[in-house]
């Protein structure tokens, strides 16, 4: 062991009449602790708000969105195998899109009409999670009418807000009024629709105002057979996204537009970034207040200790040496106080999740808990932060240290 880091292991143990300086120093690694604490476990919130944020819009934002520029798309049937013939995509679903109102006894509601196919794979994958009664397979099969009763046109799945406003449940039936355009006239049409399924996805709006429908049923509902208004892609994984809409735009040219989840909310992801960074910042300041701790700590060390570096340069120890001795006393203080400021904040991400004794409201943010999600890439970033932060503390009292003139000190 070099005897640098011997003589900074023994400064850090105080003697009687240096107890204050010990002190310090002990302050100095819980500041330290408690600055790489509070950013570590701020991250982690914030990542699992983002990642709870991300998953509930992908439950209705499509992952990779093909539309034709001309309009309908007719052969959506061709497009979607030749779409899903890309690597990286497990399915590819037709989708209809269009504008309604539906009524029922208890209320009226202007709704968005998202005809889908229910059967498919990526479907039920996607929409399925968020069903908290009746069943997504009800949109694939029209009800056995009663005797002498017209038959309801199909079923439909709507959010649990628009349940509540119109007061009715799995099994009630409801009116659905649409505008539909032939040529220059424009004319309504109405027909009785069983509610199938109500899911509740956490984004109020979408909770609120998005009815989904089988697609055949959509077709025939708003007159506009054998068409759909775009083709939905379901990845293997999200982060081939960029590299897959790459491709379908070189293959499909200039008469479809292909775009992903990262354009549809990319300022919303910015705006989080930044916010992210804002808290980064503000907490990092916290370790360099600890930082500037150690500086104080340190000069009072190499006041205190001024008879000890002449009596070592007298010995013959460089300059150099004598830097390195309160160098290395900064990172051991530096080190032990990120150490257990990791270790708090693994056991406070950990205690977060398991318990959730932090509640939220789940109207406002679709969650009623805080969720994290721990990335070992912050922790050693904000380890290395700690460290340089707690390195650039050390260089004035080092080099202060290493002035020191031997002869004026012994005289």
């Amino acid at each position: 062991m070099r005897y640098e880091l011997i003589i900074a292991l023994r400064y850090l143990k105080a003697r009687r009449k240096d107890a204050f300086i010990s002190i310090t120093t002990v302050f100095t690694a819980l500041g330290v602790m408690l600055g790489v604490a509070a950013l570590t476990i701020t991250l982690s919130v914030m990542g699992g708000l983002e990642a709870s944020l991300r998953q509930r819009v992908l439950a209705v934002t499509p992952q990779i969105e093909i539309q034709s520029y001309s309009g309908a798309i007719t052969d959506y049937t061709a497009l979607a195998h030749r779409a899903k013939s890309v690597a990286g995509v497990t399915a590819a679903d037709p989708f209809m899109i269009a504008q309604a109102m539906v009524s029922a006894p208890g209320g009226v509601s202007g709704v968005v009409v998202r005809g889908i196919d229910a059967s498919s794979p990526g479907m039920v994958a996607k929409i399925g999670r968020y069903i908290r009664a009746g069943s997504l397979a009800s949109l694939t099969h029209n009800q056995a009418p009663a005797a002498g009763a017209a038959p309801p046109a199909s079923a439909i799945a709507i959010g649990t807000t628009l349940a509540e406003r119109l007061k009715v449940k799995v099994g009630d039936t409801v009116r659905v009024v649409a505008p539909i355009v032939s040529g220059a006239q424009l004319t309504t049409k109405t027909a009785q629709f069983r509610v199938g399924a109500i899911f509740e996805s956490g984004i109020d709006f979408v909770d609120r105002d998005l009815v989904f429908m089988g697609l055949a049923p959509t077709q025939a509902f708003f007159g506009r057979p054998g068409q759909a208004d775009g083709i939905e892609l379901h990845l293997a994984s999200l982060n081939a996204t960029e590299r897959i809409t790459a491709v379908l735009r070189a293959q499909l040219g200039q008469h479809y537009a292909v775009r992903n989840w990262i354009d549809f909310n990319r300022a919303a992801a910015a705006g989080f970034a930044l916010l992210k960074w804002v808290y980064s910042a503000v907490l990092l300041l916290l370790i360099g207040v600890a930082a500037f701790n150690l500086i104080a700590t340190l000069i009072m060390v190499v006041m205190e200790k001024r008879k000890d570096i002449a009596v070592l340069m007298t010995m013959g120890a460089s300059r150099s040496a004598i830097r390195l001795v309160f160098v290395l006393k900064g990172l051991i203080v530096g080190a032990v106080g990120t150490a257990a400021g990791l270790g708090l904040s693994a056991l406070g991400c950990f205690a977060l999740a398991r318990y959730h004794f932090i509640h939220i409201p789940k109207a406002v943010y679709g969650i009623s808990t805080v969720p994290v999600a721990a990335a070992p890439l912050n922790f050693a970033l904000v380890a290395l932060a700690s460290m340089a932060l707690c390195l650039l503390a050390t260089v004035y009292p080092a080099r202060q240290a290493s002035r020191e003139t031997p002869a004026e000190v012994l005289r």
